[in-house]
């Protein structure tokens, strides 16, 4: 017997046996209401009411109506005919390789035969109109022509006992209604209508899927990506809602090969990947479902953990269904953002869903998370990802070069920057967009285009939480003593040859923590602290985030480490420098604890060191008050440069250069004047020399002493201070 062409072949077969059923019940409502005058709907006549004390209960009237044995026979033999046809085209289906999508339905959400007459049910209105007439003359109301419970139970079941029994897959944790197969509709007709009076109606989504449409359903739209990853190839990569997914070079290493194992096992199970972004974890998801021959169903769980529990409950079940229908390994992203005390509701919405899921499920974040008991008997496997050592880097830079690194400084780019795979390949395509746009004519890539666009692929959602600068002051900017000087030098060169030391000399392995740079810089306001940090970004190539700790340290309990958590996490792979001003306003002297906040301000501290010690990049804190800093902190950082008053000669240097080539300076300004009588920092030098220059603009005029004078009194007055202007007469 020949295999159905496609779905809709099996599922008008379906119908016809469906239809056998409808039909046989609307001949018994004919003979019933033979005598009927046209108004049933609208009254109830005493013949019904009679007829209603006499009918046996969970039967309707017209079922009692006696069918001759022939009609009887007659639709038995027809309905099995059509059974055993059916039967035989889906055998041929399953021996061709070539599922049906009502079968595939049943068998994602372990649907029982009479679940499957109930959806049929509510398919056939949206196959043909004529049923929503039928229904309505079955339950003898015009108005009424959806299927109700009890009209769908009335055709499907023999007897009470099968109807009550049927009855149980209407309840919200039965696959129909759990996971919105089919939704129930209230009757207008009541005000709270009993389950047996609701009608129900086909899922969109499970309407289109069951005629051969895998087009997302729309209330995932914003939060879910289905990607296919047999279909990913060329050097783009493929941009989806919220996160990018990178075309797959099959990885063949140990982490995947054991990944395969396990898949390959049983099908339910759940893979924590755990790690920072860009270590590869979405990589290795879609070779893994590559390999597998599957899809993936992709969630962003930033976003979607974000929504009510109600909401995120729903819509976590939608993805889940998703996933099914597409036959798909489901990809949940950020799950880690379910950890926080206040998401508890949506976390264990998602855990009863991951213990129902009869497929393979992974979950990705950054923090820690073993699922212990929390599954139940669901195999899992917690899988670290970190991101490529220096040689690996080295060799990835290298081979999506094509070789082509006679002219870069791979040694570098391998040193500031801490990319996985993707990030540096989506770099290296950047970096020959910007040397095109530097030479259309001749496109040469060089080692500062690289830089720039590493800068740019690196994350940079810190700046949601810190003031991103801009690098450009030079070493020539900047007036410190030599000791000092030497100390930001020697700073920049550990960072430069971290990766050598650490990773080619082997001492990472002599480290358990600390294997960042840490610095203290204190010093009073405008000594150069924030200009010395903004050097060493210029010198490393890297970005400076300035984040104000002042604004950090929260008066409740718990909310500061919150808050250090988040920005340590984003700068994870920031490739920055994070610059902490006011330091003092979390590292006071600690004293003996007195009270609980006490107590929990010194966990605040001790958090921040942890942070600190496990950070990988270069984290520097600035303070003006070094004294307030306890001695037992300062031994855990690797550098401590103090940041001196300037001496005149300093101050000096520094009215020297603070003036631009192009600034049309009075001859008559006596620098070494204001060096000597001025006893400020570098910081108002610089505000005194731009408000000079504003008041000389205004008087279309050079800059002269008076404009000094009268902008050196209005920075005297800004910081508490009485000048004699007459100081700075010659």
């Amino acid at each position: 017997m020949a295999l159905f062409t496609h779905s809709l072949d099996h599922l008008l077969a379906e119908l016809e046996r469906l239809d056998l059923l409808v039909r046989i019940q609307v001949w018994r409502a004919r003979q019933l209401h033979a005598g009927d005058n046209g108004l049933s709907p609208y009254y109830i006549s005493e013949g019904e009411v009679d007829a209603l004390l006499a009918q046996v209960v969970g039967r309707p009237l017209w079922a009692d109506v006696p069918l001759s044995d022939n009609v009887y026979q007659t639709v038995q033999t027809a309905i099995a005919k059509i059974h055993t046809q059916i039967d035989a085209r889906k055998m041929e289906n399953k021996a061709a390789g070539r599922p049906l999508r009502l079968d595939l339905l049943s068998e994602q959400f372990n649907l029982l035969p009479v679940d499957v007459d109930i959806l049929l049910l509510c398919l056939a209105p949206e196959l043909d109109l004529r049923y929503l007439r039928l229904y309505a003359y079955l339950q003898d109301d015009l108005n009424l022509k959806l299927p109700t419970v009890d009209l769908a139970l009335n055709l499907i079941c023999p007897d009470i006992e099968a109807k009550a029994v049927a009855l149980q897959r209407f309840q919200r944790d039965a696959p129909l209604i759990h996971y919105q197969i089919l939704r129930l509709v209230p009757t207008p007709s009541y005000a709270t209508a009993p389950l047996l009076a609701q009608s129900f109606q086909l899922n969109e989504r499970i309407r289109r899927f069951l005629l051969e449409d895998d087009s997302l359903d729309e209330a995932l739209a914003d939060y879910v990506a289905v990607v296919d990853t047999r279909a990913l190839s060329g050097n783009l990569p493929l941009q989806t809602e919220g996160a990018v997914f990178h075309p797959v070079v099959p990885l063949k290493n140990d982490t995947e090969e054991k990944l395969l194992i396990l898949a390959r096992q049983t099908p339910q199970q759940v893979f924590y990947f755990q790690g920072a972004a860009h270590t590869g974890r979405q990589q290795m998801a879609l070779a893994l479902g590559r390999e597998l021959g599957r899809q993936l169903v992709v969630v962003n769980g930033r976003y979607l953990q974000q929504t009510e529990p109600e909401a995120f409950t729903n819509l976590a079940r939608l993805a889940d269904r998703e996933a099914r229908l597409q036959n798909a390994i489901l990809y949940w992203s950020d799950f880690d953002g379910l950890m926080l005390p206040e998401k508890s509701r949506q976390q264990a919405a998602l855990i009863e869903m991951l213990v129902n899921r009869p497929d393979l499920t992974i979950l990705a974040g950054a923090d820690a998370w073993h699922p212990g008991a929390r599954l139940g008997t669901v195999p899992s496997a917690v899988i670290p990802f970190t991101l490529p050592a220096a040689s690996e880097r080295a060799t990835l830079w290298a081979s999506h070069l094509n070789g082509e690194t006679e002219q870069i400084d791979l040694a570098q780019l391998v040193a500031q920057f801490r990319l996985g795979d993707g990030q540096i390949r989506d770099a290296i395509l950047t970096a020959f967009a910007l040397a095109r746009w530097r030479d259309p004519a001749k496109i040469e890539l060089k080692t500062a285009d690289l830089v720039a666009a590493s800068r740019l692929h690196s994350n940079q959602q810190l700046a949601a939480l810190a003031q991103k600068i801009t690098p450009h002051y030079h070493w020539e900017d900047i007036v410190l003593p030599a000791e000092q000087l030497n100390q930001l030098r020697r700073m920049c060169d550990q960072f430069k040859y971290r990766a050598q030391v650490l990773e080619t000399w082997g001492f990472e392995q002599k480290l358990a923590l600390g294997k960042g740079l840490n610095a203290l810089f204190s010093g009073p306001p405008g000594t150069g602290k924030t200009m010395a940090a903004d050097i060493m970004a210029t010198e490393l190539g890297l970005d400076l985030y300035k984040i104000d700790l002042a604004t950090v340290v929260s008066k409740y309990i718990g909310e500061t480490e919150k808050n250090l958590a988040h920005i340590f996490s984003e700068a994870e792979t920031s490739n920055a420098i994070l610059f902490f001003d006011e330091a003092d306003a979390l590292f006071g002297k600690r004293t003996e604890v007195k009270d609980a906040h006490d107590r929990y301000a010194n966990l605040e501290i001790s958090y921040l060191l942890q942070r600190m010690d496990e950070y990988e990049g270069v984290v520097i804190l600035a303070t003006n008050l070094r004294q307030n800093i306890d001695r037992a902190f300062l031994r855990r950082l690797h550098f401590i440069i103090e940041f001196p008053f300037p001496s005149v000669d300093d101050r000096r240097r520094i009215w020297q250069q603070i003036w631009p080539a192009a600034a049309p300076l009075d001859e008559q300004v006596d620098l070494d004047l204001l060096a000597d009588k001025l006893e400020i920092s570098g910081g108002h030098i610089r505000n005194i020399a731009l408000a000079a220059a504003f008041l000389a603009a205004a008087d279309n005029s050079v800059i002269c002493k008076h404009h000094l004078a009268e902008a050196a009194e209005s920075e005297y007055k800004k910081i508490g201070k009485l000048l004699d202007t007459v100081k700075l007469a010659p």
